[in-house]
């Protein structure tokens, strides 16, 4: 897998799922879209469907979906929960990252 998915994220992602009522077959798609300050911005979002260009793995009870096209630009991220006094948020953690920019969400590869 490609992507994977720390305990402190899934609990979040989780307790997101309860709160919102999504449907038991509920996964969380990350990708990659074209944008940004630096070309490329992650996507994270709840999906019911998947498909044969997925690829989808359980991390700490939440199954996670990644289109193999992304596979170049996500290839070892992590993404995990942070909790902090100055924000709050999923962060990606990339080691395929040459360039980003302040916000944290737009990369380059």
């Amino acid at each position: 897998m490609s992507v994977t998915l720390t305990e402190k994220a899934a609990n979040e992602v989780k307790k997101i799922i309860t709160e919102q009522s999504l449907p038991s077959e509920t996964v969380l798609r990350v990708g990659v879209q074209g944008g940004g300050c630096s070309g490329f911005s992650y996507s994270l979002g709840f999906d019911t469907a998947t498909s044969e260009r997925d690829r989808v793995v359980e991390f700490h009870g939440v199954k996670l979906a990644v289109d193999k096209k992304f596979d170049p630009y996500l290839d070892g991220t992590v993404v995990d929960y942070y909790d902090g006094l100055e924000k709050r948020g999923f962060v990606f953690n990339n080691p395929n990252v040459v360039k980003s920019c302040g916000c944290g969400s737009s990369f380059q590869v």
